[in-house]
Parts: C-alpha cells; sequence; structure tokens
C-alpha cells in the first residue's frame, strides 16, 4: 500500500518526502483554507506541492456544471504533470470525468461512500476513487467494511476496458483519522492510505519501540561510563 499526504502544508510535504514514503500528495479548499491560502497563490502552490513530492498531486475542482468541471480540470491539470483533479461523485462530475479522461487527464473521484459509486467512478474513466472511511464511523456506522466492499467489488472486473489510456483504477483509502484505519486499509487490500500529516507520524510511534530505545539508551550509558 502506498502512503498519500493528505495536506496542503509544505513543510508537512517536504518533512514526509524526507522518510522516503511519500507516493503522492492530496488536497482539497478545506486543506488549502486552513493554511491560509489565497487564490491569487493557489496555482502557485500547487506547483511548489509538485516540486517536493515525486508522484500524483491531486487538486480539486471548486465547480459543480459539467462544463465548468472541464475547463477548471484542463487549468489545474495545465499546472503540471503531476496534477491530478479532484472531482466529486456526482451526475455532472461523472460526465466531466468522462470528457476529462477522454483528454487524458487523470481523475481522483472523491466523496466515493459506496459501492455503486466506485463502479460509477470507474466505468466513468477515473484513474483514482476515494472512499472516505472516517465520515462512515462519525455518524456510527462501519467505515472499513465500506472500504472493503469497494476493493472487492472493483477487484471483481477487468476495468482496463473503461476505454482510457492509463491502467486500471486505484482505490485510495481517505478520510483516514488514526492509525488502526490505516491498517484497515493495508488488511482490506486498499492501494494507496492518504492520511494528514499527524496520523503519518503516529503509524511510526509505538510505546514498545519508546521502551526499546529508553532500555538501549541506559544499557549504552552503562557501557560508555564503565
Amino acid at each position: 500500500m502506498k502512503f498519500f499526504l493528505d495536506t496542503a502544508d509544505l513543510g508537512e510535504i517536504a518533512e514526509a518526502a524526507s522518510w522516503g514514503v511519500l507516493a503522492g500528495v492530496t488536497t482539497n479548499p478545506s486543506l488549502y483554507a486552513r493554511i491560509g491560502g489565497k487564490l491569487s497563490d493557489f496555482e502557485t502552490h500547487v506547483r511548489r506541492i509538485c516540486d517536493l513530492v515525486d508522484g500524483p498531486v491531486s487538486a480539486e475542482s471548486t465547480a459543480t456544471g459539467r462544463a465548468d468541471i472541464v475547463a477548471q480540470g484542463r487549468a489545474l491539470a495545465a499546472l503540471s504533470p503531476q496534477v491530478v483533479v479532484k472531482v466529486p461523485v456526482t451526475v455532472e462530475g461523472l460526465a466531466a470525468t468522462r470528457a476529462l479522461a477522454d483528454e487524458g487527464v487523470r481523475v481522483n473521484m472523491t466523496l466515493c461512500f459506496s459501492v455503486p459509486q466506485a463502479i460509477l467512478a470507474a466505468r466513468s474513466g477515473a484513474r483514482y476513487v476515494s472512499p472516505f472511511v472516517g465520515r462512515f464511523d462519525d455518524i456510527a456506522e462501519d467505515g472499513a467494511s465500506q472500504l472493503g466492499d469497494i476493493v472487492e467489488a472493483l477487484g471483481n472486473y477487468d476495468l482496463s476496458s473503461c476505454g482510457v489510456a492509463h491502467e486500471t483504477i486505484e482505490v485510495i483509502a481517505a478520510s483516514v483519522r488514526n492509525a488502526g484505519h490505516v491498517t484497515q486499509a493495508a488488511l482490506l487490500g486498499a492501494d494507496i492510505a492518504t492520511v494528514p500529516f499527524k496520523v503519518l507520524k503516529a503509524c511510526v510511534a509505538h510505546p514498545l519501540t519508546d521502551r526499546g530505545l529508553d532500555a538501549f539508551d541506559k544499557d549504552w550509558k552503562k557501557v560508555t561510563n564503565a
């Protein structure tokens, strides 16, 4: 399973990239607003993200109608060959995804919450589909179960016949809230987990690792002080 970082923070991206584990980045309007982003700086900011990571960078369309989504998607894709256009799973989004895919623009269909939505995303030509795990948990439903159903359903079919010139669709486990979600996504066969930086750090941490390091340090001090 690959790790994407779900952020617009350049510092977080640079740090995660330095670990050698970062395969891509996903952003959205909320994440950009969270860092105090301005509309006038948005395109430059996306290019800076692309400079920091060797992999796809998802930038989300804010349009709602298919023609506007396509126009905005073209503009986003023109920023860098790394840019993947995020489009929500809606009727207008599906139509726009097909049009963009036919032009060779990669699309990440987001806000996916069901197997039918995921299959439709695949058939429309999306390169990625992003089922949201944590938002199910927020309403006391089983997000991991929904993710597993989507992974299994898409795995039942050869989707390379969808009429677009790219590899088959990959499933991105999104709305990941903790390291437990990452474990579930990996066990369920998700291709990618896109995680906030704090979750990526939590994946590294373990109390037994800390305890072991403390024991090694104390024993080494005995050696050096002998």
